[in-house]
């Protein structure tokens, strides 16, 4: 079926599916990228003369081993351009500088003493210039800014609607950045933007159907469905966390009872073993320890939030029915207690045949999901959201 519309449209519409074909195929010939995509030889041919003109795409090496003359491959060139993530959290912000793959480049943290916006809009806009400095790319352009933090964001990605965590309410956070540091910038909420990390080049690069599930301070899982991020109407989908656990149960941060976060995210979970045993000096290294010591209490906490995570997992999955599910966050270090019981879980709530459950956690996964903000604006022509500072 052809597709209608102005030549803009159409062009942009070829142009996504050229790059999104190079992403998931890698080096590919003009000939061999209009058989896979069903364009003319000339259309593919004036996009990636496009492509080429802006820098996006380069030529490779003419294939060996053919008669004739030889095609030659073109591919992405991710080191044509620096995007940067800030991964905010109570006590510090995570920043990274990487290529347009997300391949980190520079990586520094910085401590957050004031959650005031202003505040931590200097912080950020005073790293930019450091990470840029410290990336040593000095041909590569700065594509964006994107941060990542534990939210309800705006569907424009401009503003964080309602933080329980900082008590924002309403926080322009990308404009502000954007007005101190003239780059387009993007807000996302922290998992949604692992999601994408994981859908653009993590485990997720060859599906269109994924949950991603995160759990750390919080408990989420973002959805990617027909390869797009569900956000639904207020921005507010993939709050797993917040489903309900335990009628009139423990308090939360948002400022309910019983949320299944309360008792099984990894801060609960140490919250939980601190009133078990009266230690008030425990924390998530102390925790890895006792788990590791196969300390009774430990154990059986880390695999009682193993096994109500997994429930409350499979069923999620029934509802939206994924080709797999990827799992982050601090709490996949906790290792088999915490995902033997996870599992299990899955399988015996799935309604049928469990998902696969994929494992991918590294210490800048968090920055790196920010820096995917800016990168996926290559991929994705209709996604619009974020502001550009004025100049």
């Amino acid at each position: 079926m052809k597709l209608k519309g102005d030549p803009t449209t159409t062009r942009a519409l070829n142009r996504r599916l050229i790059l999104n074909l190079l992403r998931q195929e890698g080096p590919r010939s003009r000939a061999e990228l209009a058989t896979l995509s069903g364009l003319s030889p000339a259309a593919v041919t004036f996009v990636v003369a496009d492509l080429v003109e802006e820098g996006i795409v380069k030529e490779g090496e003419a294939i060996s081993g053919m008669t004739g003359r030889r095609p030659i491959p073109v591919q992405i060139d991710y080191d044509h351009g620096i995007a940067i993530g800030f991964k905010l959290m109570l006590g510090a912000v995570e920043c990274v500088a990487t290529d347009l793959a997300t391949n980190p480049i520079a990586t520094m943290r910085l401590g957050l003493g004031d959650h005031a916006p202003d505040a931590i809009a200097d912080v950020l806009a005073r790293a930019v210039p450091r990470l840029v400095a410290l990336a040593q790319r000095p041909e590569a352009t700065l594509a964006g800014i994107g941060i990542s933090m534990p939210g309800v964001i705006s569907n424009d990605q401009t503003s964080c609607v309602r933080s329980n965590r900082f008590d924002w309410n309403d926080v322009p956070l990308a404009q502000m950045l954007a007005e101190r540091v003239s780059v387009p910038v993007w807000l996302e909420d922290d998992t949604n933007a692992y999601a994408i990390a994981q859908q653009l080049f993590g485990l997720g690069r060859q599906h269109r159907n994924m949950a991603v599930l995160a759990v750390g301070v919080g408990i989420a899982c973002a959805q990617i469905i027909e390869g797009k991020l569900y956000r639904g109407a207020n921005g507010a989908a993939g709050k797993m966390g917040h489903t309900l656990f335990e009628p009139n149960g423990r308090p939360c941060e948002c400022g309910k009872r019983g949320c299944l976060m309360a008792y099984h995210s990894e801060a609960a979970v140490v919250q939980r073993w601190r009133e078990a045993t009266g230690g008030r000096d425990k924390g998530p290294t102390e925790l890895r320890s006792a788990l590791a010591a196969e300390d009774p209490v430990v154990v059986g906490l880390v695999e009682e939030a193993g096994r109500c995570i997994g429930t409350a997992l499979a069923n999620i999955t029934n509802v939206t029915d994924p080709e797999v599910v990827v799992a982050g966050g601090e709490a996949v270090s906790l290792g088999e207690h915490f995902l033997r019981p996870l599992r299990k879980a899955l399988a015996d709530g799935a309604f049928r045949a469990p998902p696969p459950l994929l494992l991918d956690w590294k210490d800048n996964s968090w920055a790196r999901g920010a820096a995917a903000l800016v990168t996926q604006r290559m991929f994705d022509f209709e996604l619009s959201g974020g502001v550009t500072g004025r100049h």
